[in-house]
């Protein structure tokens, strides 16, 4: 076994402390990376306090992971030693169902195998990206494009897959219109990755300090969702909207924002439930739909979109040991826009 060591979350809602731990050796199809950025997503601290339920315990954190490649196993094809590669939200599937055979492996009918707080075919507890090192199954492993730089490529296995991947499944490009609802660590990267495709991009949000930064990213209009005629001087006005709020909010007030046969996109994840009205969207045939992540091959082309585009993560690179401190200012909206834990801050 492989003595690596990381921070972690020994029980629900206690701080992270250094923590020792062992990683599998490498086998045949494995690769050892020793691990230099890992970004800090705010599923992170739900998983770490639990507030999803099922977490387990002891728990290394980290699922946008950058390092370099130390090992390859016997059988290794894809990559090969000081190789630059990243690691995503999970390191496992099945492989066989149908899901897992078109390239959707975050559809998994089994269940992916999350890169921490998972368990692995032997019963063992996975864990994550705040840590020296990680030994992945090379068919889970991702090449970073030398034009990106590690600590903004990071955030790119999280943040930037979350909205890449519904972007291009519903065929969001020119000619379309697209708000933006919520400008954090997913939102920024939406605003990004749609300018990139053509897209024209709107920003809702609460917060007027945000607009500076809107229009910087690439979006042609901001709008405060604090002000009640945002939601009447802009009703039917886009054919997509993107909602990356992770607070409760009301779908409904959104709802009508969208065109006739406008669809309404998920990939925040409030903590409560929202009530839906059925009327506006029955009657502008309208949908509400949900998006997680993307598979592998869906995630290595994102990577080689954001290269020749320059788009990486806005980050706020620190050490590991300001990563409590890193959590509570996340809670408080104090992060432009995704704090990156430099590895090399554990050794």
């Amino acid at each position: 076994m492989l003595l690596t060591q990381g921070y972690a979350a020994m029980t629900a809602k206690a701080a992270l402390r250094p923590f020792s731990f062992e990683r599998r050796e490498v086998g045949p199809q494995d690769v050892l990376i020793t691990i230099t950025h890992c970004g800090i997503c705010h599923s992170d601290i739900h998983q770490a306090r639990d507030e999803w339920g099922g977490s387990i315990f002891p728990m290394v954190p980290g699922h946008e992971i950058v390092g370099i490649v130390a090992q390859v196993g016997s059988a290794v094809k894809k990559n090969k030693i000081n190789d630059r590669v990243g690691v995503g939200c999970f390191v496992d599937s099945c492989r066989t169902c149908p899901a897992c055979r078109e390239g959707s492996e975050q559809y998994c009918e089994a269940g992916m195998l999350l890169t921490y707080s998972g368990r692995d075919k032997d019963g063992q507890a996975t864990q994550g990206g705040y840590s020296t090192q990680i030994v992945v199954d090379e068919n889970y492993v991702l090449r970073i494009p030398s034009a990106l730089s590690p600590a903004g490529a990071a955030p790119l296995l999280c943040a930037g897959i979350t909205t890449y991947s519904p972007l291009r499944h519903w065929g969001v490009g020119k000619y379309h219109k697209l708000a933006v609802v919520g400008l954090g660590g997913l939102g920024h990267m939406a605003v990004k990755i749609a300018s990139a495709m053509g897209t024209e991009v709107t920003v809702l949000s609460t917060s007027e300090k945000k607009r500076h930064d809107a229009i910087r990213l690439g979006a042609s209009e901001f709008a405060l969702t604090t002000q009640h005629d945002t939601f009447t001087r802009l009703q039917r006005r886009f054919d997509f909207l993107l909602d990356t709020v992770s607070a409760p909010h009301n779908y409904n007030d959104y709802v009508n924002l969208l065109k006739t046969d406008g669809t309404m996109i998920l990939v925040g994840v409030p903590d409560k439930p929202t009530l839906l009205e059925p009327f506006p969207l029955i009657l502008h045939r309208r949908r509400i739909a949900g998006s997680v992540i993307g598979g592998i091959r869906e995630t290595q082309a994102m990577l080689d979109f954001c290269a020749p585009h320059n788009i990486e993560s806005d980050v706020e690179v620190i050490p590991i040991q300001q990563v409590n401190e890193a959590y509570e200012r996340i809670l408080k909206g104090d992060v432009r826009f995704r704090f990156v834990i430099d590895l090399g801050s554990l050794k």
